[in-house]
C-alpha cells in the first residue's frame, strides 16, 4: 500500500512517560514514525515525564508537571490519575485554544476516553490505539478488586472502542476483544514488530559486552530483557535458573531492566539462593542488541497477560533461540516452530533453557523458524502497510462524514511542527 496522497494534521493523545525504554511508549514511538515517515504533522501531546525525540513533523506538547511527580510506574496508579487530569486540561487548551486545526484525532489508552469525546466536539474522526485491556490491567496489576471500578473501566473500553472510527490492536487477543463488541471491521491488528530499535549505534561486540559484566567468552548465557512488573514472572526466573545452574555448569542469565530498588531486591534474594543472576538495571534501548548478540538463549518467563510482548518480535529476528512461557500472551505469535514453549512452573522453564543450550540443532532450528515467522508475518512493510491501510479508513470515514483534511495550510504562528 503506498503513502496517502493527503497528509493530515493529526492530534496525538499520550498519557504515558514519552519517551521511556517500555513497551507503550515504544510503540507510540514507531506509530508516530511511521506516520511522519508518510508526510502526516502529528502533534504530540503526553505527560511532563520522558525524553524528546528527534523525528520530522513531530511536536511535542507536555503538561504541567506536578512538584511532587518525577517518574510514572507502569499500569494503574494514583499518580496516572493526577497526571492524566493535568494532561486533559493541556489537551482541552491546545484542542480549542491552541490555533490550530485538526484532521483527526489519535488516542492511546485511556485517553480514547476524552478523544471520542474530543473528536465529536471539534466534527473530525477519532483513532483508538489500543494497546490492552483496561479492565485486565486490574488483574494484571493487582491494583484494585472493586466490582464498581472494573464496571467503569469496561464502560469506559466499551465507549472508546464503540465511539472510535478506527481502532488498532496490538496482539490477536485484543482484536478478538473488538470483534466480540460487533466492531472488528473498524479494527486494524498492527503488531509491535518494529521493537525497540529507537536510534540503534554500532555494538562494542560480543566478547566486550560479556567482560562489562564479569562473564566469559565461552559461558553459556540466557538474556531477559524488560521491566519488574509481577506479570513479567521474574520470581519463576530467578528459581528456574537455579535449577539450569546444577544442570548445565557456568550457565547464567542476564538480566536487562528494572528499576533501581527492584535490582536491588532481586539481587540479595539471588544471592540468599545461589541463582545466577548478572543484573545491568536498565540500559539505553540502543544497547539492547548488543546484549542480544552477546547470549545463546533469550528467555521471556511471562506468568500473565495476553498481550504479546513487544520485544518477542524483535526477539525473532535476532538469530538466537527464544524460550517462552505456554501461555496466550507467547502462543498468539509463538508456536513449537519458532520457540521452545515450557509450562510456567521453574523445573519446565529450566528444561527449556537448558536443552537449548545443550542441543545447537535445537537452537538452530528454533531461530531459523522465528526468523522465518518474522520475515512472513512482522516485517517492517507490513507494519507500515497496516498502518497505511488504518489511516486510509480513517480517511474514507472523513470522506463519508464530508470533512476535508485541512493539512496543507499554513500552520499558525509559533505552531510551526519541529
Amino acid at each position: 500500500m503506498t503513502p496517502p496522497a493527503t497528509p493530515l494534521r493529526i492530534l496525538m493523545l499520550a498519557p504515558e512517560p514519552f519517551f521511556e525504554p517500555r513497551g507503550t511508549p515504544f510503540s507510540e514511538y514507531h506509530r508516530i514514525k511511521a506516520l511522519v515517515e508518510d508526510g502526516h504533522h502529528v502533534d504530540l501531546v503526553t505527560y511532563p515525564v520522558g525524553r524528546d525525540v528527534d523525528l520530522p513533523n513531530l511536536r511535542i506538547i507536555r503538561c504541567w508537571r506536578p512538584p511532587f511527580i518525577r517518574k510514572v510506574a507502569i499500569g494503574p496508579s494514583f499518580t496516572k490519575i493526577v497526571l492524566d487530569a493535568c494532561l486533559t486540561l493541556t489537551i482541552l487548551r491546545v484542542a480549542f485554544f491552541g490555533g490550530q486545526r485538526y484532521d483527526a484525532i489519535h488516542s492511546h489508552e485511556e485517553m480514547g476516553v476524552l478523544g471520542v469525546w474530543l473528536g465529536r466536539r471539534l466534527k473530525v474522526p477519532h483513532l483508538y490505539d489500543m494497546h490492552s485491556s483496561l479492565p485486565q490491567q486490574l488483574n494484571n496489576f493487582r491494583y484494585s478488586r472493586s466490582k464498581a471500578l472494573r464496571w467503569g473501566f469496561e464502560r469506559a473500553e466499551d465507549y472508546m472502542v464503540r465511539g472510535s472510527q478506527v481502532v488498532i490492536t496490538i496482539c490477536q487477543e485484543l482484536q478478538d476483544t473488538v470483534h466480540e463488541m460487533g466492531v472488528g471491521d473498524r479494527a486494524v491488528l498492527i503488531e509491535n514488530v518494529m521493537g525497540g530499535d529507537v536510534d540503534p549505534a554500532p555494538g562494542p561486540g560480543r566478547e566486550a559486552v560479556r567482560a562489562r559484566w564479569g562473564l566469559s567468552a565461552s559461558q553459556p548465557v540466557a538474556l531477559y530483557t524488560g521491566t519488574f512488573e509481577q506479570y513479567q514472572g521474574l520470581d519463576l526466573l530467578l528459581d528456574a535458573s537455579v535449577a539450569l545452574k546444577a544442570r548445565v555448569p557456568g550457565a547464567a542469565v542476564l538480566v536487562v531492566g528494572g528499576a533501581p530498588e527492584q535490582v536491588a531486591a532481586l539481587e540479595a534474594r539471588a544471592r540468599a539462593v545461589g541463582a545466577p543472576l548478572v543484573l545491568t538495571g536498565q540500559r539505553p534501548p540502543a544497547e539492547i542488541p548488543h546484549f542480544v548478540d552477546a547470549c545463546d538463549v533469550l528467555v521471556s518467563p511471562r506468568i500473565s497477560g495476553t498481550n504479546t510482548p513487544l520485544k518477542i518480535y524483535s526477539y525473532l529476528r535476532s538469530g538466537r533461540p527464544i524460550v517462552a512461557t505456554n501461555l496466550r500472551t507467547h502462543t498468539q505469535v509463538l508456536s513449537s516452530e519458532s520457540a521452545v514453549l515450557v509450562e510456567p512452573t521453574a523445573a519446565s522453564l529450566a528444561d527449556g533453557l537448558a536443552r537449548v543450550l545443550a542441543d545447537r540443532a535445537e537452537a538452530a532450528r528454533v531461530a531459523a523458524g522465528a526468523q522465518r515467522l518474522a520475515d512472513e508475518r512482522y516485517s517492517r512493510e507490513s507494519y507500515l502497510t497496516r498502518t497505511r491501510r488504518a489511516y486510509a479508513m480513517l480517511l474514507a470515514s472523513m470522506r463519508g462524514a464530508g470533512t476535508v483534511p485541512v493539512t496543507g495550510a499554513p500552520a499558525a504562528p509559533g505552531q510551526e511542527p519541529r
